[in-house]
């Protein structure tokens, strides 16, 4: 009977697509916005987090490996979960929503990491690496099927969540999405993403051979779209009040001491679990991604629980001696070369315990000393002597890297703290 009842279900749904279809797009997406219902006042019950336990992150899995075999993304998996090279790295994020203590939906962000984006085997993203800020792809959504006949109760918390986290938390502009071509017309008709190239992809290997559509989303300027198109709808149908505005206490954003951009929560227990003892995914990378995990995980507790090397990459994994993180810390760098003191107020984006990269509006000399006070947290101030040692440019803006000769007791305790950080430890 669930059977009858899921195929009636698929059919009813290609056949309304048949029928909006054949109406104007305009006319399409003006019906689509006369769908949206986001509630301002959810029920108490519901509960959205960064998913950090290891029964957190299995649930989400779990949701999410029935939702892709259902949808023929993937075939199912002995693990009963879809777990991805990707949920390995700490510049991905897992978000989760919580009804009356349960898991019933989840989605993640992968940030541009030393894998890159699942989706750039098939897209070409050089327009949006053109542009200004960081990108990430959207990916993994899942809602479980107890709750996707409620009207977007969980869907659209879940997306405020994700926006929210994108805007405030995880240092991003760009959104990037694949996904397949029957469901992008929510996107560009609710969010207004633009599509990366006009064509399908026929076949994305990353949803097991289905074709995808790619598409953009600029959170920037997404803002003013979002007034624009909503700010006159009524408050249930206001995207815009519902996404910029309101602000709902079901959302947990995570504590942090130090200005993080990223939230990692995989301890080596949990990596061991998931891509060792539950699936295979530690043993089927090739040697380039085994060495890349070895140079983010360089931690001694890590180490028995990564991929092995083969004996002629162990050198190359060791060659960082420093791990380095993500941040976005305001400084002030008071700098001399030869007669010539200046002082620059600048962003450090990434930062090790012998040195930083930052990002200057103001060009600066290599070789050029000085002094550096940053803020590295609300309440935590470092002051440093450095050296500007290169420069690089990107995206059309410029960076510099600089070595601490001498740090302080705040550099190391942020330094020492965030080798060993996890959500849950308020960094």
């Amino acid at each position: 009977m669930l059977i009858k009842q899921a195929t009636f279900r698929k059919a009813w749904h290609r056949g309304l697509r048949a029928v909006l279809a054949r109406l104007p797009r305009e006319t399409r997406f003006a019906l689509y916005r006369r769908m949206i219902d986001c509630d301002p006042a959810p029920d108490a019950r519901l509960e959205l987090k960064v998913a950090n336990t290891r029964e957190e992150l299995e649930a989400c899995f779990r949701i999410l490996h029935d939702a892709y075999v259902a949808a023929g993304f993937m075939k199912p998996a002995a693990s009963g979960m879809r777990v991805t090279p990707y949920h390995a790295l700490p510049t991905t994020t897992t978000l989760c929503a919580k009804y009356d203590g349960r898991v019933v939906g989840t989605i993640s962000m992968i940030r541009e990491g030393v894998f890159g984006f699942p989706m750039q085997a098939a897209f070409d993203l050089s327009p949006v690496r053109a542009e200004e800020g960081q990108i990430a792809e959207i990916s993994a959504l899942a809602v479980h099927p107890d709750f996707r006949k409620t009207g977007g109760a969980i869907l659209f918390p879940l997306m405020k969540f994700m926006y929210e986290y994108c805007t405030q938390y995880f240092d991003t502009r760009h959104l990037v999405i694949a996904v397949n071509p029957d469901r992008i017309e929510m996107y560009e008709s609710l969010l207004f993403f633009e599509r990366l190239q006009e064509n399908t992809v026929d076949h994305y290997d990353f949803a097991n051979g289905a074709p995808a559509v790619g598409a953009t989303l600029d959170l920037v300027r997404a803002r003013e779209v979002f007034r624009k198109a909503y700010s006159s709808k009524a408050q249930r149908k206001n995207l815009y009040r519902y996404f910029v505005e309101l602000r709902l206490p079901h959302i947990k954003l995570p504590r942090r001491r130090y200005h993080l951009t990223n939230d990692p929560v995989l301890t080596p227990e949990m990596l061991d679990y998931f891509f060792n003892r539950q699936t295979a995914v530690f043993e089927e990378l090739d040697d380039r991604r085994r060495v890349l995990l070895w140079s983010i995980y360089d931690q001694p507790e890590f180490r028995p629980v990564l991929p092995m090397l083969r004996e002629d990459y162990v050198s190359f994994a060791a060659m960082r001696r420093h791990q380095r993180f993500s941040m976005r810390c305001p400084a002030e760098v008071r700098l001399v070369s030869g007669d010539r003191e200046h002082t620059v107020v600048m962003t450090i984006i990434e930062l090790s315990l012998t040195g930083f990269q930052a990002r200057s509006k103001l060009p600066l000399e290599i070789g050029a000393k000085g002094d550096a006070l940053v803020e590295l947290g609300v309440d935590e101030r470092s002051r440093l002597r450095v050296e500007v040692v290169r420069e690089h440019q990107a995206d059309g803006a410029s960076f510099y890297g600089f070595r601490v000769s001498d740090e302080d007791d705040a550099w190391r305790r942020c330094v020492a703290a965030l080798e060993t950080r996890h959500v849950g430890d308020d960094l």
